[in-house]
């Protein structure tokens, strides 16, 4: 797939691909070795950057969540663009670790997650864009940000 063509579907959608926080931590945002990129763990973010902060079950409704894991799939999205300089070089969705920051009776984290999931089924379809998946709560999330995803991805074989 062409990188022009996974840029007009996120532009169908209405939707932009965020501008990344600095990294408080030590760590790549991706690696890829062979025809794997394994993708760290991304926080929701607005548009600008910001963190999108809350936890489910308190202070942020389940829509909200699931808007929030949207934007942790775009912010995915950027850094992958940032490191492969194509996103057309991505050929499926392997594996997501979707993180829920949520109360302790909190049970809804899979549909959270979902929307990270349907995001990247827009983009690749459900034969390429929907992999394997799982989806936790925690108990708090760096700065107290609603969702934190990461993920593993298969890449098309270099020529």
């Amino acid at each position: 797939m062409l990188y022009s063509e996974i840029t007009e579907r996120i532009q169908s959608l209405g939707l932009t691909l965020p501008i990344l926080p600095a990294s408080k931590g030590l760590y790549k945002r991706c690696l890829a070795i062979g025809n794997m990129l394994y993708v760290s763990g991304h926080i929701s973010v607005n548009n600008d950057g910001t963190p999108i902060t809350g936890k489910a079950g308190l202070d942020i409704s389940d829509d909200d969540a699931k808007a929030a894991a949207k934007q942790c799939g775009l912010a995915m999205l950027s850094a992958m663009q940032a490191h492969l300089g194509d996103l057309g070089k991505i050929k499926r969705v392997v594996k997501l670790l979707g993180m829920v920051n949520a109360t302790s009776e909190y049970t809804n984290h899979p549909v959270v997650i979902n929307g990270c999931s349907e995001l990247f089924a827009s983009l690749w379809g459900d034969d390429n864009g929907i992999g394997v998946r799982s989806a936790v709560g925690m108990g708090s999330l760096p700065g107290n940000v609603a969702v934190e995803i990461e993920g593993i991805f298969e890449l098309y074989e270099l020529p």
